[in-house]
């Protein structure tokens, strides 16, 4: 029986992720039948079918869960080992995939995209910002963001910033009219703007001065994901808001916004980058690891800042 072809499984991989042939074919620059016949050639070469395809939806079948979590590692190392090889041509080429949090996208990493890619033009670079937690290996990513207290013992980290901070606001016309808390108890009496993760939960504010942490569950006046009708609704006199003060810096700063609470809001250290350390990184994430320090360098943020 023949073996499968290296690009029908990387098709298979391909509409595996992305759960939409169309997205998929986009993606590789295929016509969908070209898609689809490749991935009928691989469930008819290993006698299984791999996908239940619908008029809306893809699922992946036991099988296909099965292949995808074997050989994700193993194109992976493919992928690794074909841009080591550009690489002996000392210029960093090919994708490099990074997964990240919102926050740490729209804080630490969309500022550097524009000047990394100036530098690197031949890297084409996918961000994909995700709250929830991703093994970067299975999913095939390149290298992942997150905090210093989610990181696996196994990744190599490195500072992608200085610290950071929350900031708890309101406009001022709404401090005015119903008063500066005092102290974290105080949001108690306040209507809140919150957020909701994917998961259900709502998060308590945390709050610590000198060592001393308080955890409140504030009413709210708005629950919702997205940041600016968040923004929208503070600056309106909805109510307050804690958010990561990156970003309401400009609101802050024009009077719009007001900040209260500020002892209760120590800085903390900033996301790192993460990737496995089994291997050489492939050239286009050494190129941005390299990157990073240069930027870090001038911005003047040192490990010390970061807490490392």
């Amino acid at each position: 029986m023949a073996q499968p072809q290296l690009r029908d499984i990387q098709a298979f991989v391909a509409v595996a992720r992305s759960g939409n042939f169309s997205r998929a074919a986009r993606e590789h620059g295929l016509a969908v039948s070209s898609l689809s016949q490749r991935i009928k050639d691989l469930e008819q070469q290993l006698g299984v079918r791999l996908l239940n395809r619908t008029t809306r939806s893809v699922a992946l079948t036991e099988a296909g869960e099965l292949l995808l979590a074997r050989v994700t590692p193993a194109l992976g190392e493919v992928d690794a080992a074909i841009d080591q090889v550009r690489g002996l041509h000392e210029i960093a080429a090919g994708r490099l995939r990074i997964n990240a949090p919102p926050p740490a996208v729209d804080l630490v990493l969309a500022p550097m995209v524009a000047p990394f890619l100036k530098a690197h033009p031949r890297i084409e670079l996918e961000v994909v910002a995700e709250s929830g937690f991703v093994d970067i290996v299975q999913a095939g990513f390149d290298a992942g963001v997150r905090y210093g207290e989610h990181l696996a013992q196994d990744m190599i980290a490195v500072p992608l910033g200085g610290t950071q901070r929350y900031a708890v606001v309101a406009s001022a016309q709404y401090v005015a009219q119903h008063g500066r808390p005092a102290h974290p108890r105080d949001m108690l009496q306040h209507p809140c703007i919150r957020t909701r993760f994917s998961s259900g939960a709502m998060m308590d504010w945390e709050f610590e001065k000198d060592g001393h942490v308080v955890r409140v569950a504030p009413p709210a006046a708005l629950v919702g994901t997205h940041l600016g009708l968040a923004l929208r609704a503070t600056i309106d006199g909805v109510g307050y808001w804690a958010t990561l003060e990156g970003y309401v810096r400009e609101a802050l700063a024009s009077g719009r916004l007001v900040s209260v609470l500020e002892e209760w809001c120590p800085p903390f250290p900033g996301p790192y980058l993460y990737y496995p350390s089994r291997r050489q990184p492939p050239p286009a994430l050494a190129a941005f690891v390299a990157f990073v320090a240069a930027w870090r360098k001038r911005e003047g943020t040192s490990a010390g800042d970061l807490g490392a």
